[in-house]
């Protein structure tokens, strides 16, 4: 894929094109992009099961045609029950099973708390029953499996398949699904019409949260029917970095936005126009390992941090901070957080209204617990907390795990408008700052800056490797140049998940709209 998508009303851009066309239609009837977005958040829930869904969490960058962007956190806590005491005995916190799925899930609720925010804006609402219908549709009739689904039902089944619920909806008949089987899930079509019946609310306040919660109590998990009934997302100011070219916005803690904001702060401060290929990646990827010494040193839940994250965005604190980058040398450094399977969304709608846009079950399939009686998969996010008490990320009831999640967007000084985003844990940021570099700073397309090669420092699923993969695209002189300044390079397939599913869309200022997918992903770029 090398050319962009444009379009002149409206734009979405997913990794799964029957969401992306989910957004679409909710833009022709005349919807705005936060109503598209609700149905294609809905959707891709439904037909990208592994990477997400109704039991994980969420969070919005909602950018309006004018006045200050809104940050919706949709994450979730640790139940009141999720005590170190719960874990005596445990080394870590386990990532399959009941004692895994331990935070409430905040997605549902943060799609309420966008609809608010497109009430406050004016103009005639859509039912809530329109922007669910499509993943009604999906779970109860069943869409076609993709390759994506059925490579990680095999290689995590051996997790999960002894979870009698997850074997039922997940393994039918005891096989995995193939490529392009039909797929259904009776009892989340069920869920999704109950709340397109009673209101989102009642994933939390209602019979529909009953219902989850005894069947929690029955399975073992940490959470409560309180903890559900207190659950609130939370709108935030988001992070902001002055950028040479335009204003960039990104989530507060518990996420990672500070880490992808300060690695474009960084390289900001190098002259990456008159660098080879292999120079701007080593820049970027010493960038992104102080980037990282940031994250593990400050960000938590925001209610006990002892650093103000936008503070650590100050000119001249960056300007000291990329003093150490060696722009013959790799640094040494410690160990990523890991992967994380993800999706990013974003859409944009003729009046300028843009949302960018992350949900998640944290890995692959999450916790692997599906309540019997919603068909709800729980995350299992809660698995990056540390058992460790004196630990920055030391468990505790009520307290806000770490997020890898950061939808990104920016107000370019030339007048475009950009949301953008990527799925993959550690790599997000990275995939952030080489989607953003290569469309500003190089003027390459949007399409060309998410097709290129990419790469990953950290590891991947299944490894236990924190060296710096690449895919096997790259030029065998920048290979050589980055191995000679000392980086440990591996090598992915030509184009690999493990690098992300990116996307993008810029708003011209001629209000045309330019979109692009991720060949790494079933996704697509819808507009009209």
């Amino acid at each position: 894929m090398i050319n962009s998508n444009s379009a002149p009303l409206g734009m979405a851009v997913t990794p799964h094109h029957l969401a992306s066309q989910s957004a679409l239609a909710v833009l022709r009837e005349g919807g705005n992009a936060i109503e598209a977005m609700v149905a294609a958040a809905a959707t891709i829930a439904v037909v990208y099961p592994h990477m997400n869904g109704l039991g994980g969490d969420g969070f919005w960058l909602i950018v309006p045609p004018q006045g200050n962007p809104v940050a919706i956190d949709a994450s979730g806590a640790a139940g009141s029950l999720a005590s170190l005491d719960f874990y005596a005995g445990e080394s870590h916190i386990p990532h399959r099973g009941p004692k895994a799925a331990l935070t409430v899930a905040g997605t549902v609720g943060g799609w309420q708390e966008a609809l608010n925010v497109s009430n406050e804006l004016g103009g005639e609402q859509k039912p809530l029953s329109r922007l669910l219908r499509d993943a009604i549709r999906y779970a109860a009739d069943g869409f076609p499996v993709t390759a994506s689904q059925e490579a990680a039902t095999h290689s995590k089944r051996h997790e999960m398949e002894s979870m009698p619920s997850f074997a039922e909806v997940f393994l039918p008949n005891g096989h995995v699904p193939q490529c392009g089987h039909r797929f259904t899930q009776p009892r989340l079509a069920s869920t999704l019409l109950q709340l397109a019946e009673e209101g989102l609310d009642s994933f939390y306040r209602g019979e529909l949260a009953d219902s989850m919660a005894a069947d929690m109590q029955k399975l073992g998990m940490p959470i409560t029917h309180e903890d559900l009934a207190a659950y609130r997302p939370q709108r935030r100011t988001p992070l902001k970095l002055k950028h040479s070219k335009g204003e960039i916005y990104n989530l507060t803690p518990p996420t990672q936005g500070l880490v992808s904001l300060a690695i474009l702060g960084l390289t900001d401060r190098l002259n990456l126009e008159a660098m080879d290929e292999g120079a701007t990646i080593h820049s970027i990827v010493e960038a992104t390992k102080l980037a990282f010494g940031l994250r593990d040193r400050f960000i938590t839940d925001p209610r006990i941090m002892t650093q103000d994250a936008q503070a650590l965005l100050d000119p001249a604190y960056l300007d000291a901070l990329a003093t150490r980058i060696n722009p013959h040398r790799a640094a040494d450094w410690g160990k990523g957080k890991g992967p994380g399977d993800t999706v990013w969304l974003g859409v944009m709608d003729s009046s300028g209204l843009a949302v960018s846009f992350i949900q998640s079950i944290y890995h692959e399939f999450g916790s692997g617990v599906v309540l019997p009686d919603s068909g709800v998969m729980w995350q299992n996010r809660g698995a990056s907390f540390s058992l460790d008490a004196d630990h920055l990320l030391a468990l505790a009831p009520g307290k806000q795990p770490f997020h890898t999640l950061n939808p990104a967007a920016a107000r370019l000084y030339d007048g475009r408008t950009m949301v953008y985003g990527s799925m993959g844990g550690d790599g997000q940021p990275q995939t952030q700052a080489a989607v953003f570099i290569r469309h500003v700073i190089q003027k390459k397309s949007l399409q060309e800056s998410i097709s290129g090669p990419r790469w990953l420092l950290g590891r991947t699923w299944g490894q236990s490797s924190d060296s710096l993969k690449l895919e096997s695209r790259f030029s065998h002189a920048t290979l050589a140049g980055l191995r000679q300044r000392g980086h440990d390079v591996e090598m992915l397939p030509e184009f690999s998940e493990a690098v992300g599913h990116a996307g993008a869309i810029v708003r011209h200022t001629n209000g045309m709209f330019e979109g692009a997918s991720d060949p790494r992903s079933n996704g697509s770029a819808a507009g009209f």
